[in-house]
């Protein structure tokens, strides 16, 4: 009985946080944001935030330069989300390609290095999306630093990958809970990419993920080491 609540809990969270970042794409193609990079960060948070993430952008998303006295506190919650924009578009591809070829995982560890499979996922999660934290780091310090293309990486990886770094943490530890205790313990059984259980989890690990990597944005904020959005 719990499992099949817990089934439609889960359908339902993923259909809003889908119809959210529906929203947040009309939204950002209505009122291009002033950082073109920001336009893939809306939607795909909404991904996991859903309505929140909506009523955050309606108050703090803005259409003007990122430093015009946004409170402080929501300054560092942009770029926090910033990052974790990078993660989200990385875990759906690696995760489901995962799934589609299995066989790929042994390239990141799996039989040779890790019993587990959700450990080589990781690592391809994590490789992915430092891949695409850089990229969207890059669009976003290189123009407004006047940066070529060798500087403007260079600057973008020292910005986010500890930032990505401390999102991933709270992400993976809030799948092993969900995987080695939650699924088979709780609801008797496991759950893979093919299913809305395991989508309906990593919203929650990237909720977890925003939380572990919200105080080193303060920090790299603060010292100018990643642009405020």
């Amino acid at each position: 009985m719990f499992s099949a609540l817990f089934h439609d809990l889960a359908t339902l969270s993923l259909c809003v946080g889908f119809a959210s970042a529906v929203w947040m794409l009309a939204t950002v193609l209505r009122h291009p944001p002033h950082m073109k990079v920001m336009a893939w960060v809306w939607p795909l948070c909404a991904l996991f935030l859903g309505p929140l993430l909506i009523l955050f952008h309606a108050r703090h998303g803005g259409h003007g330069h990122a430093s015009s006295g946004k409170p402080r506190a929501a300054t560092i919650a942009k770029g926090t989300l910033h990052c974790g924009a990078g993660c989200a578009l990385a875990d759906m591809i690696a995760e489901t390609l995962a799934l589609l070829f299995p066989a790929l995982l042994t390239v990141f560890g799996l039989h040779w290095l890790f019993a587990e499979r959700i450990f080589a996922a990781w690592v391809f999660d994590f490789l992915l999306a430092l891949s695409f934290g850089i990229a969207f780091q890059y669009f976003a310090i290189a123009p407004m630093r006047g940066l070529g293309l060798t500087d403007g990486l260079r600057e973008a990886a020292k910005a986010d990958t500890l930032s990505l770094t401390c999102w991933q943490i709270g992400m993976y530890g809030f799948m092993a809970m969900a995987h080695f205790w939650f699924f088979p313990h709780i609801l008797g059984r496991t759950f893979d990419a093919a299913t809305p259980e395991f989508w309906f989890a990593m919203q929650g690990a990237m909720i977890a993920g925003f939380i572990t990597a919200f105080p080193i944005n303060r920090w790299l904020i603060a010292r100018g080491i990643k642009e405020a959005m």
